[in-house]
């Protein structure tokens, strides 16, 4: 995983951070979404994963007119065979790249999401698992309202972590351009694997001997808690937040090389994995409030473990 981090740190410039939040939660065994506006290396970051890993990699790109059978797959009849056939969608897949999940209908929205929590689908009537692992990583642009339709809070509730991708810093930005002198095209990234689907298996075997204290997981629960405790939220985070924060903060010390959890891992983890879970009050939408800084300011009241 080490290895895999420094690659993806070579292709991907300035996003560190979510890089390391990603492979987290590909160790976690969950689900991604990536928010920013458009150009700043949502889809680079997920091809560059996509090149290092082994195993199968496909994008959807969603439309309005997208179905639910263009994700899932369908039975054709087969007219040289005389015979219907399940033909499997793209979703059959150890990485799927949802771009612009947004700028789909729900139906569709849904037929992928059932997906992610149930780890299979079912192709008129009958059930097919799908591939272990399975990783979904969806984008969506938060600045484009057109033509888009908002994920329920319900289905954002499957996502492990939001992460919001930002801005290159100045330094970053200058070498981003610097790559880009040369009149060539770009090669493709990662196109050596550094690691195979069973080594992702096996790495995520070790979160069962990451050892948890009871004081984390009071601390947790008391953060999960307090979100639901404060007028500052209309709806605040669910107990499957709370496995979020644990799992994450599992796979975060994993990451670290580390058989044992710290109150840091849950502070580093508890913003992708809360952002999208809470539903703030009007009057502090009005005000500027975000998520982020009541989730901070939720951390700063609870007295951290020793």
């Amino acid at each position: 995983m080490e290895q895999l981090l420094q690659e993806m740190e070579k292709r991907v410039l300035g996003q560190r951070h979510n890089i390391r939040l990603l492979l987290a939660a590909l160790l976690a065994g969950g689900h991604v979404l990536l928010e920013g506006v458009p150009g700043i290396g949502k889809t680079k970051m997920v091809r560059t994963l996509a090149g290092l890993i082994g195993g199968e990699y496909r994008r959807i790109q969603f439309t309005p007119d997208m179905m639910p059978s263009d994700i899932i797959g369908n039975v054709v009849f087969n007219m040289q065979q005389n015979r219907f056939e399940t033909v499997k969608g793209p979703v059959f897949a150890n990485l799927l790249l949802a771009d612009e999940i947004n700028r789909t209908p729900p139906k569709t929205q849904a037929a992928l999401l059932e997906a992610m929590e149930e780890r299979q689908v079912t192709i008129h009537g009958v059930t097919y698992p799908l591939p272990d692992p399975f990783f979904v990583i969806a984008t969506q642009n938060p600045v484009e309202y057109e033509g888009t339709y908002t994920l329920p809070e319900a289905q954002l509730d499957r996502f492990l972590f939001k992460l919001q991708v930002t801005y290159p810093s100045h330094e970053q930005e200058t070498q981003i351009l610097r790559q880009h002198v040369p009149f060539f095209a770009e090669p493709a990234e990662g196109s050596e694997p550094v690691i195979s689907m069973e080594e992702i298996v096996r790495e995520r075997r070790k979160l069962a001997d990451v050892v948890v204290e009871d004081s984390i997981i009071e601390y947790i629960a008391t953060l999960i808690r307090k979100t639901r405790e404060t007028n500052r939220l209309l709806l605040g985070a669910s107990s499957r937040a709370g496995i979020a924060v644990l799992m994450a903060s599992k796979a975060w010390a994993v990451l670290d090389q580390r058989t044992y959890v710290t109150p840091d891992d849950v502070k580093t983890v508890a913003r992708p994995a809360l952002r999208h879970r809470l539903i703030l009050a009007p009057q502090v939408e009005l005000e500027g409030g975000t998520s982020d800084h009541i989730i901070d300011e939720t951390l700063a009241a609870i007295p951290v473990p020793r």
